[in-house]
């Protein structure tokens, strides 16, 4: 094994490792799915190493990756889908929420709602939430632009409207 490769590989995935924690627990409840789907994205993310293009940002590349393998994962296993409770489910674990509880419970009814949607444009509200690009969003999961801006805008349109029922 080339030991440039290997410390190559070893220094983007600590560089990267959110975008592993983002997509675990993204697509896992319980902490044994999520150290189970960890290890396939990172083990998928090192058999496609040889085929990833630097003429490409990584971080775009492992998104399109993780976020493949986490789909795939809950292809194979139905189980995964059990009903958990909306901490448990949670997209993001909401870190400082210490500021302004008005604001802090807007966030978390915002995620509350973003994990209702469907699983691909849970991935698309991801990557957004991530300030990633259109671009860079059509490219990880293998939509065109105009499909991911088009999705984006149903989605904010929709999570609108559910804020506004939830204050009525």
């Amino acid at each position: 094994m080339n030991i440039s490769k290997k410390s190559q590989f070893s220094e983007l995935i600590n560089q990267h490792k959110g975008i592993v924690y983002k997509v675990v627990n993204s697509y896992c409840a319980h902490k044994l799915d999520k150290q189970d789907l960890a290890q396939e994205i990172i083990t998928r993310v090192w058999l496609s190493f040889d085929k990833y293009d630097a003429e490409y940002k990584f971080s775009t590349w492992m998104y399109r990756v993780a976020l493949n393998v986490a789909i795939s994962y809950y292809r194979k296993d139905k189980k995964h889908h059990d009903n958990v409770s909306m901490e448990e489910n949670c997209i993001f674990n909401i870190v400082d929420m210490k500021d302004d509880n008005s604001k802090n419970e807007d966030i978390k009814q915002l995620y509350f709602f973003i994990n209702q949607l469907d699983r691909l444009n849970r991935a698309i509200m991801l990557l957004y939430l991530e300030n990633q690009s259109h671009n860079d969003i059509a490219d990880s999961l293998g939509l065109s632009k105009s499909n991911v801006a088009t999705r984006i805008g149903r989605i904010k349109e929709t999570l609108k409207q559910q804020f506004m029922q939830q204050a009525s």
